[in-house]
């Protein structure tokens, strides 16, 4: 179990001296349990001797010192990793190789596992088959410690297996407890029956029965049949579930699902307190800055908000070890310095090898900060504070052009507006990276700039940044289907107005268009997702970009991310120009010919609707009208699968319980009222049996009656003999009765024991061994049981004698 128990956690440390670590605590276990065995130790000097090794192995591999002086630094750590390395276990990127005190938990599940093992199970009181359940904490901790994916599947002909590793460790722990059990239960008997034989002098046969073979293949069958099955069924059931470990739990999940999305409270950045004011600081260390800085990386749109996937399965919020490995492209250091910025969003760039925070809260900054790698973002459960500092080293990978990009071919996560769709077609772009590049470029140029809804009369601080010559258009919040319906139909009409002088028709800021550029991406076959961000340098002199590394409220921007065939994502700018207005001059339109007659008495004023709040997902009157039939096949697809787990479940008892009926139902309709009574008594003797009525053996019917003491035994055995030995023939009316009776014993029976009891009863498959077992092997079982200190003494031994 041990063994098991490694192959389970190798992902969680994949560090060579884990595997020496987990084998000399196994090795220790084992010396201490010897010698708390052979030196009869009491639990407390056990206990105490299980301390002392985790002690000196700790000293000596998890934690060892550099020197002597370092000596109380490894007993700090190893104190500490014990009490809390299960909680930075479940929240550092995995592996954590050797990584601080993490090797702590790993030296305390095998040594005190294989310790508690050996002590339970070299007992020999019933109650030490509870070693298998402690002897399973091995396995567990690899399962539940380990990561949210599973391992690669394995196909190997037509067959594929999933989650080799985790099938691999499920079913070996759980053969190994069986078997283990399994053995353990037959030397108890087998010692039993020893005992037995010393003290009535019965000699026992070492040979083995034909019995003892059926049922040994019996149980090995049901064992094959339900390890395959589970195989089988639980693959099927976990499809398309994550997969739910301690460190799924764990994590800034709660912080981020309670944290404003940064797009959400993106125009909250241009208000006139806020847009001059220095968020952040940023200064090169080692190397040139990269051109953008991120604060949060948006993968999760709904249709209504754009935020942080806090639980994806592909790239998780974990803390980062010491150093990560670094990754493809130009490595640099940069500091960072916190000013006005507020909230658990932390400045990051590129992909991330170190983190270094400084100051008096250093530690417990490193504590709350996590970072996903598929993100490339990091947050900070704690929040950001005025005056914290921290240096990154980050690799930067070169960013190929946007035309040259490959769609992967991906579906949107949301339905894409037809507004949006029309507009992509009346581009006639293409396809492809050049076709979204083509389509980003006439987006801009035909959107406005614009944060508010309305200014004062004196301006606002942002407008002054762009220029004397800007002209405010009003253009509202939000990101969500509706807001981008609305911006995508005004810039399809202004398109179709043959007189129209100017295409510039869509009011907004970074927050509308980098949601509209996922669309069109997305409707491309590109993965997309919004950042929100800086930038530190750039050749577009219209863009904003931080002073000197000083980030401003004004410096925030959002732009769209795009995923390529190869898996690279690049950064796409999304800021629409703020030069050319928008003409808001209601187009002149020719009256018709055919004058309509309007009845003013019965005319009524109707508001319009509001184009700021409308659903553009409600496209129940464009879409094809034609039946869905994904739900049904969802549901049928849920039905077989709870069906199948059902039928694994209770279908083998099912199976007993409709071979007892057949069995019993043939016996009642025998040919011959003879026969139906013979059948009767069996059927009698099965119930008893398996109610836990001893096994008949060579006893005849009436001695039977008399071991079972039910009220009518004795007149089933008689009547059973009168039908067989009786020259006479007997009626279809006294075999009924017969069976009456047989009934009435069968309720008696079931009635004096308990529910649970009566429930095993029925599901037990003593009297299948008892039918199937040959006359010989019967015989011989008759005529060696022989319990001391009881009446059949004599006769045992006699019987004994002439068997051998």
């Amino acid at each position: 179990m041990a063994a098991v128990g490694l192959l389970a956690a190798w992902p969680i440390y994949a560090d060579p001296r884990f595997l020496v670590l987990a084998g000399a605590a196994v090795v220790v276990a084992v010396l201490i349990s010897a010698g708390a065995t052979v030196w009869r130790w009491p639990g407390w000097l056990t206990v105490v001797a299980g301390v002392i090794g985790v002690l000196l192995l700790g000293l000596a591999l998890a934690v060892p010192p550099a020197n002597l002086a370092g000596l109380p630094a490894s007993l700090r750590d190893l104190a500490t990793g014990a009490l809390t390395g299960w909680k930075d276990l479940v929240t550092v990127d995995l592996p954590v190789g050797t990584y601080r005190n993490l090797l702590v938990p790993a030296l305390m599940v095998f040594l005190g596992g294989t310790l508690g093992t050996l002590r339970l199970g070299w007992r020999t009181q019933p109650h030490g088959a509870v070693a298998a359940v402690v002897a399973l904490l091995m396995p567990t901790f690899g399962l539940l410690f380990g990561r949210t994916v599973t391992s690669a599947a394995v196909v190997v002909g037509p067959v594929t297996i999933p989650a080799v590793r985790e099938l691999a460790c499920g079913v070996m722990a759980l053969v190994i407890s069986l078997a283990w059990l399994a053995w353990r239960t037959a030397a108890r008997r087998r010692a039993a029956l020893q005992r037995a034989a010393d003290s009535s002098g019965v000699r026992l046969s070492r040979r083995r029965r034909a019995t003892d073979t059926r049922r040994g293949v019996l149980a090995g069958g049901m064992v094959v049949l339900a390890v395959a099955a589970a195989a089988v069924v639980t693959p099927a059931v976990a499809e398309g579930r994550t997969r739910d470990v301690l460190r799924s739990g764990a994590g800034p999940a709660q912080a981020i699902s309670q944290a404003v999305s940064p797009l959400t409270d993106y125009r909250a950045n241009f208000g006139d307190d806020v847009v001059d004011a220095p968020l952040f600081t940023v200064r090169p260390v080692a190397g040139a800055l990269p051109d953008r800085i991120r604060l949060a990386t948006l993968s999760s749109y709904d249709g209504a908000q754009y935020r942080v996937a806090a639980s994806d399965a592909d790239g998780r919020f974990v803390r980062v070890p010491s150093r990560r490995a670094a990754a493809a492209g130009t490595e640099a250091t940069a500091q960072v310095t916190i000013e006005g910025l507020s909230g658990i969003w932390l400045p990051t760039f590129g992909s991330i090898e170190q983190v270094q925070f400084s100051g008096q809260d250093a530690a417990s900054a490193a504590d709350s900060f996590y970072y996903d790698a598929d993100a490339e973002a990091g947050v900070l459960t704690g929040g950001t504070a005025s005056g914290m500092s921290y240096e990154i080293t980050a690799t930067t990978a070169a960013a190929p052009a946007l035309a040259s990009l490959r769609a992967p071919g991906a579906s949107p996560s949301v339905t894409i507006p037809d507004s949006v769709t029309s507009w992509i077609e009346k581009q006639d772009a293409g396809t492809g990276g050049a076709a979204l590049a083509t389509l980003v470029q006439r987006l801009r140029e035909r959107g406005y700039l614009s944060h508010a809804l309305t200014v004062p009369d004196t301006g606002a601080a942002w407008m002054k940044q762009l220029g004397d010559g800007y002209v405010f258009q009003p253009s509202t919040s939000g990101h969500s289907l509706a807001r981008i319906d609305t911006m995508f139909r005004r810039l399809l009409a202004r398109q179709a107005d043959a007189d129209a002088g100017s295409l510039v028709a869509a009011a907004g800021d970074d927050e509308q268009f980098a949601v509209a550029v996922s669309l069109i991406a997305e409707k491309l076959g590109f993965p997309a997702r919004v950042v929100v961000g800086a930038r530190l340098s750039g050749d577009d002199t219209d863009l904003s970009v931080c002073a000197d590394g000083v980030c401003t409220g004004g410096d925030i921007t959002a732009w769209t991310e795009v995923r390529d065939a190869s898996g690279q994502w690049v950064a796409v700018d999304v800021t629409p120009q703020h030069t050319e207005g928008a003409d808001t001059a209601v187009t002149k339109l020719r009256d018709p010919e055919n004058a309509t007659d309007v009845r003013s008495e019965n005319a009524e004023e109707v508001d319009p609707p509001d184009p700021t709040k409308q659903d553009s997902t409600d496209s129940s009157t464009h879409d094809d009208q034609s039946a869905d039939l994904s739900s049904v096949w969802a549901l049928l697809r849920i039905g077989g699968i709870a069906l199948a787990a059902a039928l694994v479940l209770i279908g083998p008892f099912a199976a007993i319980l409709a071979a007892k009926a057949v069995r019993r139902r043939s016996r009642r309709h025998e040919t011959s009222p003879a026969a139906r009574v013979v059948g009767g008594w069996e059927e009698y003797v099965d119930v008893a049996v398996d109610h836990g009525k001893p096994m008949p053996g060579n006893d005849t019917r009436t001695e039977v009656a008399e071991r079972y003491g039910t009220p009518a035994a004795t007149v089933l055995a008689v009547e059973a003999d009168r039908a067989v030995f009786w020259e006479g023939a007997l009626t279809d009316d006294e075999s009924q009765r017969f069976w009456n009776i047989i009934d009435q014993e069968r309720r008696r029976m079931a009635a004096s024991v308990p529910l649970w009891r009566r429930m095993l009863a029925a599901v037990s498959l003593k009297s299948f061994t008892r039918g199937v077992t040959p006359r010989s092997v019967r015989r011989r079982d008759g005529a060696a049981r022989t319990l001391p200190g009881t009446e059949r003494r004599g006769r045992g031994r006699q019987a004994a004698s002439a068997e051998e």
